[in-house]
């Protein structure tokens, strides 16, 4: 893992096709009924057709590519509440290594199953990033694995920017380009890509309420740590990453948020206008630009749907 200084225009095009065989190049939708009510043009990104469902395939098959077979040898290890650890247990499986996964015991199930599919072990812990941390240490001593984190890496957000090569690739000027953030590995990896294939365009980060340390660290130039997050996008609960933070700082234009109550009714209009399934954290972008039409009006703006692993017993709406 280089520095993130090191990413470029040609590192992300080869970090593209280095994971080509791994990953899909991921279809943009439009609705005329959603460019209608938003009093805009939006272009949807659809990560929730992405291998293992979400955009996390991406930096987790390049962070595995990128290690060496000596490396590789005790295979990769990493903690997450969900769609990274999917990914990082399907990229091992890829590779032929094993993937030792910490998850919070308040993970959603579909997504322990999913690692379970891909053939990653799981360690369940405590909800709380200290207790993930603690067992994923002894982990890492115990196998000698080499520790794949879920954003705060420069492979990782170096992957997570092929999302946004992509939309650039065909040909869309886009005046914004939305994601949501969380750790800050796919807003990062967007506002790197945007920077060197669309500097004109402006990226920006949508947060939910309940978990807003990304707007308050960037309001206040330092990182705040979330403490007791609040919120339905549970793939949006973590506190942002130390590398993730620095790239946001220069690069984004703004973070905006949107409450649960907006993120629901934005998820639910998805279901109803587009006919696809996406989890809760994913429906945050659409909800920030409804919130705020006025900032938006006229203009032609991306959104990436970050995923769509959802518990479909558990939808909010009826």
């Amino acid at each position: 893992m280089g520095k993130w200084q090191d990413i470029d225009k040609q590192t992300i095009k080869e970090t593209r096709a280095r994971i080509d065989h791994m990953i899909h190049w991921t279809p943009l939708l439009r609705s005329s009924a959603i460019n209608k009510l938003a009093g805009c043009q939006v272009f949807f990104k659809c990560e929730n057709f992405q291998k293992v469902g979400a955009f996390k395939a991406r930096g987790a098959a390049n962070a595995v590519l990128n290690l060496s077979a000596t490396d590789r040898k005790n295979g990769v290890a990493t903690h997450s509440s969900g769609n990274h650890a999917a990914a990082l247990a399907r990229a091992a499986a890829e590779a032929g290594i094993p993937a030792y996964i910490v998850m919070p015991s308040t993970a959603p199930e579909i997504k322990k199953q999913a690692v379970r599919e891909y053939g990653g072990q799981i360690f369940e812990c405590a909800p709380s990033l200290q207790a993930r941390e603690d067992r994923l240490k002894a982990l890492v001593k115990s196998y000698q694995a080499i520790f794949i984190p879920p954003y705060n890496h420069c492979d990782v957000i170096e992957g997570q920017a092929t999302c946004a090569f992509e939309i650039f690739e065909e040909g869309l000027s886009l005046d914004v380009l939305m994601a949501p953030v969380g750790g800050g590995g796919l807003l990062s990896g967007t506002a790197l890509a945007s920077q060197f294939y669309s500097p004109e365009t402006a990226v920006i980060g949508a947060e939910p309420e309940g978990a807003d340390d990304a707007k308050r660290s960037f309001k206040a130039g330092k990182r705040i740590p979330m403490e007791n997050p609040d919120t339905i996008a549970d793939g949006l609960l973590t506190s942002l990453g130390e590398i993730n933070f620095e790239i946001i700082s220069q690069y984004v234009a703004d973070i905006l948020t949107a409450n649960d109550e907006e993120i629901i009714a934005a998820m639910k209009l998805i279901y109803e206008r587009m006919k696809i399934v996406i989890e809760p954290s994913c429906a945050v972008p659409l909800a920030v630009l409804l919130k705020n039409k006025s900032l938006f009006q006229g203009k032609e703006v991306g959104i990436i749907l970050s995923g769509g692993n959802v518990d479909l017993s558990k939808l909010p709406f009826g």
